[in-house]
């Protein structure tokens, strides 16, 4: 009973370190964010291309969180499944249930450690939590300077001239991130419906992963 104790107080520190890092990495996308937003915005002048090349630094931060994303989720699998199986029966019942074999699977956890969930998932996650939000302001923020700086648009050829990088066409630039978060929200949707079919196809819908 004591050691079960001390490896659930473990289990919630070692989860409580990586929830922390996963706002660390939260933190440093809005953080490149507001600098560039910053800088865009500064004067009517100022180019909006910092509010392109911060999206390649969200990626890297959203790649960052979903690998420390998948790190907690094995944490917050086995607390959960220690309070669930361990900690609940003992409170109401006062049996360990033993023979449900729930043990079993913590220590085949324990002795074969994995990921409870994939890259792709990790990321759909973490997309639908925070960078949904993150994403958009880029987005809105970007097509707002074209359409205000210098001055108010006037036309759609305008708008191609305003979203040229240097020799790189305006329609390519646009298409180029239409496609950019066309692809994250695909990865988001498809990692939802997947979740809810693993949440309905569970046994243990509170267990681990």
């Amino acid at each position: 009973m004591g050691v079960l104790a001390h490896l659930y107080r473990g289990e919630v520190y070692r989860s409580t370190i990586w929830r922390t890092r996963l706002d660390t990495s939260t933190n440093w996308s809005v953080v490149t964010l507001g600098v560039a937003l910053s800088i865009t915005y500064s004067s009517p002048q100022a180019s909006p291309l910092p509010l392109v090349l911060v999206g390649i630094l969200i990626i890297f931060f959203l790649m960052i969180e979903a690998r420390r994303y998948r790190y907690f989720n094995v944490w917050r699998a086995r607390c959960r499944w220690m309070e669930l199986n361990f900690m609940a029966p003992m409170l109401k019942e006062g049996d360990l249930h033993l023979e449900e074999h729930w043990q079993d699977r913590l220590a085949d956890d324990y002795l074969h450690p994995r990921y409870h969930v994939s890259m792709w998932t990790a990321i759909g996650r973490r997309i639908r939590r925070n960078y949904f939000w993150i994403l958009l302001i880029q987005t809105i923020a970007y097509l707002g300077k074209l359409i205000v700086h210098p001055t108010p648009l006037a036309s759609t050829a305008e708008l191609l001239q305003r979203a040229a990088i240097g020799p790189v066409p305006g329609w390519l630039v646009l298409t180029v991130g239409a496609f950019y978060c066309l692809c994250w929200g695909t990865i988001a949707f498809i990692s939802e419906k997947q979740d809810e079919k693993r949440a309905r196809m569970r046994r243990d819908p509170l267990g681990m992963g």
